[in-house]
């Protein structure tokens, strides 16, 4: 089943959704997203704390 993470479910005024087949692909996406829309820095990306809010708000596709 598809994983999928909304980006205002982050806290971001973004109405974009990412969707992938796995937890690991939605990260590499929500990640790419993040700094090309968001301007975040990989070192803002890498931090544990923005990583466990990801992790909490991927669920099965609907």
């Amino acid at each position: 089943m598809a994983k999928e993470l909304h980006c205002r479910d982050v806290g971001f005024d973004c109405e974009a959704v990412v969707v992938a087949e796995s937890d690991d692909e939605v990260l590499a996406q929500v990640a790419e997203h993040a700094k090309s829309v968001h301007g975040m820095t990989d070192e803002q990306i890498e931090d544990p704390e923005f990583g466990s809010q990801v992790k909490a708000q991927i669920h099965d596709q609907a």
